[in-house]
């Protein structure tokens, strides 16, 4: 199993130096459901919610969580994303909404948990927003789909 790297040799958190790596462009995407009952997801598709579009907040909540990672997750390095895209597909069939996120920069570390983020606070959103007509709708699973860039290199769920 690898090392972790947030954990110095005396087995205490600290955030990893990137300062010799170099820069590479990094991409990675993520991805996150909301499962709701039929009416609900009918009340978001059809644009009767009373607080207004659903998905353009989520889409917009995802984009600035991503950017602000680094305040939310403690050992995350501020990064100066270029690219920050979030995706909502309706999925009637399951009565779920998918959030798939895509973040990019050109740096010296991933972005993997600003991918995550940004489709974890979608999700989140979604819930906020529909909370008072439904508030046992559940969110996860949350996962990583990709990443490139980096020492690794690539990394893809295999579907």
């Amino acid at each position: 199993m690898s090392q972790l790297t947030h954990i110095n040799s005396t087995g205490e958190a600290h955030m990893v130096d990137v300062s010799a790596k170099a820069e590479t462009e990094r991409e990675a995407r993520a991805e996150a459901f909301i499962e709701m009952t039929p009416e609900t997801l009918a009340m978001i598709i059809d644009g009767s919610h009373h607080k207004g579009d659903v998905f353009a907040t989520a889409r917009i909540a995802g984009i600035q969580a991503a950017k602000r990672t680094w305040e939310l997750i403690p050992l995350c390095h501020p990064l100066l994303i270029t690219k920050v895209e979030v995706q909502l597909e309706v999925q009637a069939e399951y009565n779920r909404v998918r959030i798939e996120s895509c973040c990019r920069l050109t740096g010296k570390t991933g972005v993997e948990m600003e991918a995550l983020t940004a489709a974890s606070v979608a999700a989140l959103t979604i819930y906020d927003m529909c909370k008072a007509v439904q508030k046992d709708m559940v969110i996860g699973p949350v996962r990583l789909l990709e990443k490139r860039g980096g020492r690794l290199e690539h990394f893809k769920v295999e579907e």
